[in-house]
């Protein structure tokens, strides 16, 4: 074996090894709100009598959970930052709609009656995926120089919607869907370009 393939061997694990540490840092268990090992170990004897079908779709469409929590999360924040940018820290009581408050105080108000821990402060929080586009439409003006067109934005949310409802309730998108998933998710960052000239 020559000096030269020797090098080479050594300079591909050193990669390895980091993209290895790079992978394990991104699912850093010590995280909060992870599972730490033991907590899994716990429960492992009890996943393992789920259906095995179950458990593969689940793997299958974990991913999938993962970049819509993503992005809707990114939505609230963007919604967050442009409202308070234009309307202060206030805008919440005097921009929504008037739908979407009363839902979101009886959000807020059966978590409350659950004695469940609250889920946020932040009254965002508690809306759904469909109200975050009442928001943007109903406050337009302030969107329309970041976001391409309010009928583009209304379509792409309108398409998101509708493959979310798969995924957040625990059903298996088809690979049509899963295509059309991507090309939503595609749709929504070219709307984010902006307005063309």
């Amino acid at each position: 074996m020559s000096e030269h393939t020797i090098e080479l061997f050594v300079l591909k694990c050193a990669v390895i090894e980091t993209g290895l540490r790079a992978s394990v840092a991104e699912f850093d268990t010590s995280s909060p709100g992870a599972l730490s090992q033991a907590d899994d170990e716990q429960l492992e004897p009890f996943i393992k009598q789920f259906d095995i079908a179950n458990r593969k779709n689940a793997a299958h469409m974990s991913r999938y959970y993962e970049i819509f929590y993503l992005l809707e999360n990114d939505i609230r924040r963007l919604i967050v930052e442009t409202m308070e940018a234009a309307h202060g820290t206030t805008w919440w009581d005097s921009c929504v709609p008037p739908g979407v408050l009363e839902e979101v105080r009886k959000n807020r108000e059966r978590e409350a009656q659950a004695a469940v821990s609250v889920r946020s402060e932040d009254d965002i929080d508690y809306t759904t995926f469909g109200q975050l586009g009442d928001i943007i439409r109903a406050n337009w003006s302030d969107f329309a120089g970041m976001l391409s067109n309010q009928s583009a934005v209304s379509r792409v949310m309108y398409a998101l919607n509708m493959l979310r409802g798969t995924i957040a309730h625990c059903g298996v998108l088809a690979e049509d869907e899963v295509d059309r998933l991507k090309l939503a998710i595609r749709d929504w960052f070219r709307v984010l370009e902006g307005p063309k000239s």
